[in-house]
């Protein structure tokens, strides 16, 4: 699940930047580079190893969390400090919250891309910006990008500590590197709803 993690991660600052070009006037570059990452072999290849690292994600973190729930029923009579950080007890929220949102953005675009669902797949960028003057879509990708940003943080630290990857010096940068990650690129994502839909 770490590894598979891992990898999910290299996904999003190219889904980013290239989520950058929405806030161009001229459609063009978006969608030029929306019909490479559809249509090029390599990426391709890569789209397929990103779904089976997200069915991989999923599939573990459900079976992890059902397994610690069936190890423990019924709850302690007396509650007691724990040590576990909060963003784990909570992984599952966030985590189930993001895939609902990724279900609702396979139906905005990917099943457009498919053919499943009514959409010009040469023009992702008029479909975006359609979306985002939406208000309740922003709310809703607003508020699943803050559960994101929360499962990032936990996710990036906790990744590198199941591979032992447990240091007295590295630890503390992978946390900052953590917390960077986990507020810039879903503040990158909010920042280009919100450009969208307030001023364009």
């Amino acid at each position: 699940m770490a590894l598979a993690g891992l990898f999910l991660l290299l996904f999003l600052p190219v889904h980013l930047a290239i989520n950058l070009l929405l806030l161009k006037s001229d459609p063009e570059p978006f969608n030029k580079a929306a019909g490479f990452m559809a249509n090029f072999p390599v990426i391709k290849v890569i789209e397929i190893l990103l779904f089976a690292a997200l069915l991989i994600h999923i599939s573990y973190g459900f079976y992890i969390q059902i397994k610690n729930w069936l190890a423990r029923p019924v709850g302690y009579a007396i509650a007691t400090k724990s040590d576990t950080s909060p963003f784990s007890k909570f992984m599952i929220w966030t985590g189930s919250s993001i895939l609902l949102f990724l279900i609702l953005h396979f139906f905005n675009f990917f099943f457009i891309r498919l053919g499943l669902v009514e959409g010009n797949p040469e023009d992702f960028y008029s479909v975006a910006h359609n979306l985002f003057k939406i208000p309740l879509y922003n709310y809703i990708y607003l508020t699943c990008f803050i559960l994101l940003g929360l499962h990032l943080y936990h996710a990036f630290s906790s990744a590198f500590q199941t591979l032992g990857l447990n240091h007295r010096i590295w630890t503390p940068v992978v946390k900052t590197v953590a917390l960077l990650y986990s507020v810039v690129l879903p503040g990158g994502f909010a920042f280009i709803a919100i450009t969208i839909w307030l001023f364009r």
